[in-house]
C-alpha cells in the first residue's frame, strides 16, 4: 500500500499550490510519473512540489499550465508563491499570538492590523497594489489573514492587549477623511475595551523615543515571552531570551513616555476633528 501524505491547502501559500497540483493531476487520473513525464520532471521532483519541499519555479508553473490546459493561473499562484504576501515567521508569530496571554504592539506609520477597519485596511492594500509590490491575489491573501487574525481574538477569554501608536499614524490620512473618521472612531472604541490599553507616542518623544521600528511581544500561558519585528522586507521571530527581553525593556520604557490613555483619546478625537 503507498504511503500518501495528506496536504493542507491552508498550511500556506506553497501548501495551497502542492494541493492544487495533485488535485489537478488525479482529476485526470494520472500518476505522478505520468505526469512528470507530460512535464519534462521527474516523479520525485512532481512529488516534492505537492507536499512543499521543493519551490515551484517559473519553468515549472508554465509547463504545468500547458500540460493541465490552465492558462496562466498556475504561473499566476507560481509567482505569488515566490513572492510571498506575508513576511518570514510572520504565520508562526499569528499562531503564537492566538495563544497569548499578554499582547503588546507598537506601531509606525499606520494603524496596527489589530485595530484596522476594514476601509482602512483596503486602502492600504490598494496603495501597495498600485506600487506593484504585490499582486491582487497577495492583497486578498492579506486581507483575508487580517481580518481571521482579528477575528481570532474576539475569544471568550481574549488577552490583554497594550498598544502604542506613533501620532504619524494619527495624522498620515489613509483613504480619504470617512475612513479616517471610521477609524478614529475604531481606536476609541478598542481603547474602551477592558482588556486594552491604547496609548499615543507625541512627535514631542523625538529622540527619545525607545524603538524605531515595529515590534509585537507576546506572554505566553506558559509565561515565556515572544518577540515578532519587521523592516519593510524581513519578518523576524524571536524566541531566545536575550533577543526578546531587551525588546520588553525599550516596551516598558515606551510605554512610561508615551501619553496616558486619556490623554491619548483626547488627542485621537482632536485629530478626528481637525482641531490638533
Amino acid at each position: 500500500m503507498v504511503n500518501r501524505r495528506t496536504l493542507d491547502p491552508e498550511g500556506g501559500p506553497r501548501a495551497a499550490f502542492g494541493a492544487r497540483l495533485r488535485s489537478l493531476r488525479e482529476q485526470r487520473g494520472w500518476t505522478q510519473p505520468e505526469l512528470g513525464a507530460r512535464m519534462g520532471y521527474a516523479p520525485s521532483h512532481i512529488s516534492g512540489v505537492e507536499i512543499g519541499s521543493r519551490n515551484a519555479t517559473a519553468k515549472f508553473t508554465a509547463s504545468a499550465d500547458r500540460v493541465f490546459g490552465t492558462g496562466d493561473a498556475l504561473t499566476q499562484q507560481g509567482d505569488a508563491l515566490r513572492n510571498p504576501a506575508i513576511l518570514d515567521g510572520f504565520d508562526d508569530y499569528v499562531a503564537l499570538e492566538r495563544e497569548a496571554i499578554e499582547i503588546r504592539v507598537f506601531e509606525l506609520g499606520i494603524m496596527p492590523g489589530l485595530v484596522q477597519t476594514l476601509r482602512y485596511a483596503s486602502a492600504i492594500q490598494a496603495g501597495v497594489m498600485a506600487r506593484g509590490a504585490v499582486t491582487a491575489q497577495q492583497a486578498e491573501e492579506r486581507m483575508a489573514r487580517l481580518l481571521a487574525r482579528q477575528g481570532d481574538l474576539e475569544r471568550e477569554s481574549p488577552p490583554k492587549i497594550f498598544m502604542v501608536i506613533d501620532e504619524g499614524a494619527l495624522r498620515r490620512c489613509v483613504g480619504g477623511a470617512d475612513t479616517m473618521s471610521d477609524q478614529y472612531q475604531r481606536l476609541l472604541d478598542f481603547a474602551a475595551l477592558p482588556n486594552s490599553v491604547l496609548q499615543v507616542a507625541p512627535f514631542s518623544l523625538g529622540e527619545h523615543r525607545p524603538l524605531g521600528f515595529p515590534v509585537y511581544l507576546l506572554t505566553l500561558r506558559n509565561g515565556s515571552r515572544v518577540a515578532y519585528t519587521e523592516s519593510a522586507q524581513r519578518g523576524c521571530l524571536e524566541r531566545e531570551s536575550r533577543y526578546v527581553e531587551p525588546l520588553f525593556t525599550d516596551y516598558h520604557h515606551l510605554q512610561v513616555e508615551s501619553l496616558p490613555q486619556a490623554e491619548s483619546a483626547a488627542m485621537i478625537e482632536r485629530v478626528r476633528k481637525g482641531t490638533s
